[in-house]
């Protein structure tokens, strides 16, 4: 999954994420900063919503059935993982992947899991911090082997 990949799919479901959370044209296109006649457009799919209007839709709307249909139960993780490709840029607590996660594999304390969804890797720590996610399997076995092989 990569950047055009997510606005696509984000702005084919646009309407069906803007009527899940109960709103009117008027109000979501007042909520994640654009006109009515571009969330009209979008909607229409006449046009494409912008990289920052897919970020602030899943964002604030990461919690609705559709939003969590297309990325799992963790959207901001995967919009995080394109923009910052293969970088381990801070450690975060998840719930370890009981659900839209299989372990690819274990090595001393350390998981590394593929998203059944958005197929993003990522490596958890034996607390269940995320330490580096990509998507890019063969850098993620990669980092998985540099992080496991010392412990």
């Amino acid at each position: 999954m990569n950047r055009d990949e997510i606005i696509m799919l984000v702005s084919d479901k646009l309407r069906l994420i803007r009527t899940e959370a109960g709103y009117t044209q008027d109000k979501m296109a007042e909520i994640i900063g654009v006109s009515k006649k571009t969330l009209v457009q979008i909607e229409k799919g006449r046009v494409l919503a912008g990289w920052s209007t897919v970020v602030t839709i899943c964002a604030l709307f990461r919690e609705t059935e559709t939003v969590q249909f297309l990325f799992g139960n963790e959207p901001l993780e995967v919009l995080e993982t394109v923009a910052r490709e293969g970088i381990d840029y801070r450690r975060m607590k998840t719930f370890g992947g009981k659900i839209w996660w299989r372990v690819v594999t274990r090595r001393n304390g350390f998981v590394l899991q593929q998203n059944i969804l958005s197929k993003h890797f990522r490596i958890l720590d034996e607390k269940h911090y995320r330490v580096y996610s990509s998507f890019d399997e063969k850098q993620s076995k990669i980092r998985f082997k540099e992080l496991t092989k010392n412990e």
